[in-house]
């Protein structure tokens, strides 16, 4: 396996968030978020399986979701004829930003060799902080138990901050009421969005971007995706289980999942073989969206190697018809 990974998949992974990104580009503001992620799936599995890996989705967003498709969990990828990686995938992080035209919808795709990535089936939801690499070394397992108010502070300090410099993204759902209570009862900002929390960890880890921090509950399949970035870039994540239905937590039950371990991002995904793509969609702070031209569409992709620590910046321009 290690002659097979001694290049650098991730440049083979982003063909597939580019053509992801390409489909559901057309979908950009037409309130169809169900249609547009459908057709980045299709995009996606058609090219993926093209790569030369014996590839297997280990955890998807049917469960999230309710819908299938060719990258629900379990599915095979690739053409069988190469290394074992487990593969997770986010055609579509933020269908409904790009429904309404709003910014930073992305593709992703994350990927390592068979057995380093926590699959965590059949949880659908995560607890998870997410810092870049100022705060990695301090970032401590007590942050998932502590008031948010402990966790900024430790921030602010490891960044030289005061914490009404800090901004956090949280997702702007009614579960986080009282996590944005709490964050702005401490003196920081909140930036809410409805989507694309792997776009909030990129942007946690990105130093060009005014974010200090993620925290909140979001997909489980989202954690392990941005646990690939985040390993990669030298940040530093904390992931709990937090089933949201009496039935999830059931089926963690069931699965003997536990829902009081926190997870560390090494735990997520172990190992220095680490691979993380990424596509945008619509035009954000971390990537341009895509732009189509008559024929041609421009896009612009995020490529990460954690075992090299490498990080490529890809503009492209794709002939219709040609990937």
């Amino acid at each position: 396996m290690q002659e097979h990974l001694s290049r650098n998949l991730g440049l083979d992974l982003v063909r597939a968030t580019e053509a992801a990104a390409i489909a559901a580009g057309r979908w950009m503001g037409l309130g169809k978020p169900v249609e547009a992620d459908s057709a980045a799936a299709m995009a996606m599995a058609q090219a993926l399986n093209t790569f030369e890996i014996d590839g297997h989705i280990i955890i998807g967003e049917e469960g999230k979701l309710g819908l299938h498709s060719l990258l629900d969990t379990g599915q095979k990828i690739g053409t069988g004829r190469g290394p074992a990686m487990a593969v997770v995938v986010d055609p579509l992080d933020g269908a409904n930003l790009l429904a309404k035209g709003h910014s930073d919808a992305i593709s992703v795709v994350g990927a390592a060799p068979f057995g380093a990535m926590q699959s965590l089936y059949p949880a659908i939801y995560m607890e998870k902080i997410v810092v870049g690499q100022e705060v990695a070394a301090n970032l401590v397992p007590d942050c998932m138990h502590a008031p948010a108010g402990w966790t900024l502070a430790l921030v602010a300090r490891s960044k030289k901050k005061e914490v009404r410099d800090l901004v956090v993204f949280i997702l702007d759902r009614e579960r986080h009421h009282d996590l944005v209570e709490e964050v702005r009862a401490a003196g920081a900002r909140v930036v809410l969005r409805s989507d694309g929390d792997i776009a909030g960890a990129l942007m946690a880890i990105s130093s060009h971007v005014n974010i200090d921090i993620l925290m909140g509950i979001g997909g489980v399949a989202e954690g392990v995706i941005a646990a690939c970035a985040v390993k990669s870039l030298g940040g530093a994540m904390l992931g709990r289980l937090a089933p949201q239905s009496t039935e999830e937590r059931a089926a963690l039950t069931a699965a003997g999942l536990s829902t009081t371990k926190i997870y560390t991002c090494d735990e997520l995904v172990s190992g220095k073989e680490v691979f993380f793509a990424a596509t945008g969609v619509t035009d954000g702070k971390l990537l341009s969206g895509v732009h189509y031209h008559g024929e041609e569409a421009q896009t612009e992709s995020l490529v990460l190697r954690c075992e090299t620590s490498s990080r490529r910046i890809i503009q492209a321009i794709h002939v219709q018809g040609i990937s």
